[in-house]
């Protein structure tokens, strides 16, 4: 059975939101920034989260420096999409028709936004070669 990839805490993901925004940060400027005026309190903490993530791949060391800097070493999108498979074959059973579903449905999205998913669904991708015209069936014979 292959290893389940490992998920990261609330704490971890506000450490990656932060060097989203500011990539190559040192742990006081992280500390500094998620917890301002309680930087000797809370270093040790961002100190153990920065080394969990690194372990678990999403952070990068810079180790050139006296002052080691971390930056993110997944971007946002990729995170994302590794959290909704996980959504998608816990609650869904693998398909994303339910997900999809939900989000054209979704009051808080603008008519932009809606266009915008609806032209992604419709976009050539690998296993989908865009709409399926009317009466026609992509089923290879």
């Amino acid at each position: 059975m292959p290893r389940e990839a490992q998920d990261i805490s609330e704490g971890e993901l506000a450490v990656l939101q932060a060097l989203w925004r500011r990539p190559r940060m040192s742990i006081r400027q992280l500390t500094e920034e998620l917890f301002p005026g309680r930087i000797d309190a809370q270093y040790g903490t961002v100190q153990k989260q920065l080394e969990r993530l690194e372990a678990k791949g999403f952070v990068a060391r810079d180790r050139s420096l006296f002052v080691h800097l971390f930056s993110a070493a997944i971007d946002r999108e990729a995170l994302v999409g590794r959290r909704l498979d996980a959504v998608v074959d816990k609650l869904c059973d693998g398909s994303l028709a339910p997900v999809i579903s939900h989000l054209l449905r979704n009051q808080k999205l603008s008519a932009e936004q809606r266009r915008q998913l609806r032209a992604l669904v419709d976009e050539p991708g690998p296993d989908n070669q865009g709409p399926t015209p009317k009466g026609k069936s992509r089923r290879k014979e």
